[in-house]
């Protein structure tokens, strides 16, 4: 198994129909509790041991997920109030080398339970028009909302995945 990609990588939708679209957000919606129960009884040790050789420790990947959904919450709201708006990107793994990343996670982790609860409660709203408009994302090109919707049910999965096949393998 590629320890990269412990739930396979993504891979891009052309549309989601509207179920596709309801299971994606009940993802998004349970993520913040699988997140959390994923580093439930972690000690600091284990909160600072890479999820792979070479990868993201578990602290800094709890602290991504907040970052990089608050950059998609934005994005989705950008797509959702112009026209076919450039959305910007950010450097990761600068971002996960930062102090705040190296700090304590509880912080992240209510920040996530927040974060979704608003993200996902606008998401619920949107009809099949909405789901259609588009971003131009400067790494992938332009992508429908209900893309990047994939993408973020993908990337929720895919990372609380790297915690929990680390658990496994090290028996904790």
């Amino acid at each position: 198994m590629d320890l990269r990609y412990p739930i396979g990588e993504m891979h891009w939708p052309p549309a989601l129909a509207p179920g596709e679209r309801t299971a994606a957000l009940a993802v998004l919606a349970e993520t913040p509790a699988k997140l959390r129960a994923a580093v439930a009884g972690l000690d600091d040790a284990r909160l600072d041991t890479p999820y792979r050789p070479g990868g993201w420790t578990v602290r800094q990947v709890v602290h991504h997920l907040p970052d990089s959904h608050m950059n998609s919450f934005i994005r989705f709201k950008l797509g959702l109030t112009e026209e076919l708006p450039t959305v910007g990107v950010y450097n990761e793994k600068a971002w996960s080398e930062l102090p705040d990343a190296s700090g304590p996670i509880e912080v992240s982790l209510r920040l996530l339970e927040a974060l979704h609860e608003r993200w996902v409660g606008l998401l619920a709203t949107l009809d099949d028009a909405a789901w259609q408009r588009r971003i131009d994302h400067p790494e992938v090109g332009v992508l429908r909302l209900d893309q990047l919707l994939a993408l973020y049910e993908w990337h929720s999965r895919h990372h609380v995945a790297h915690i929990t096949s680390l658990r496994d393998r090290e028996g904790w």
